[in-house]
């Protein structure tokens, strides 16, 4: 049994099309808070739990570093624009389909690579407590819920609850 050899190419054109995509991820965003550490306890290992109210809310702006395209997705682009510009025409048609298939795959290449390494925009939550004994404290989260300036809460184990 043989397998024609414009399936194969087929094939490989797609496989080489997910790969090319599985490329557009974005990057992993790692947070990191200026302010002291403060542990998160077990319920059951709790050391106190306090009450106090919110004192403000701030968001937070944060901003990965963006890295310029590598020239890999041009190259991963202009390969698999090749091969699928390839599979069309006769002759001297089926030549200026690869030089066209090349061309726009290492553009295509070359934009989905540059996006995914585009800077990326971020914001967080600084929640600001004041303590019943006057003392503050500022929890960074990635979202306020339901908190607003003025409520009662309670911090247990380093977590924060409207009461």
């Amino acid at each position: 049994m043989k397998i024609p050899t414009r399936l194969v190419s087929i094939t490989a054109s797609v496989l080489a099309l997910a790969a090319l995509t599985a490329c557009v991820a974005p990057q992993p965003v790692y947070q990191t808070s200026r302010y002291p550490y403060q542990p998160s306890y077990p319920a059951a290992q709790s050391p106190y739990v306090e009450y106090g109210r919110v004192a403000n809310i701030e968001v937070i702006r944060s901003q990965t570093s963006g890295a310029g395209p590598s020239g890999g997705g041009a190259v991963a682009g202009g390969v698999l624009g090749g091969v699928v510009g390839n599979q069309f025409g006769h002759g001297s048609g089926r030549a200026a389909a690869t030089a066209l298939g090349v061309v726009g795959g290492a553009l295509l290449g070359n934009s989905i690579e540059a996006n995914a390494n585009a800077p990326r925009a971020y914001e967080s939550y600084r929640i600001s407590i004041q303590t019943e004994n006057g003392a503050y404290r500022s929890f960074d989260v990635p979202s306020p819920g339901d908190l607003r300036i003025g409520d009662r809460v309670r911090i247990d184990g380093g977590q924060i609850s409207r009461l």
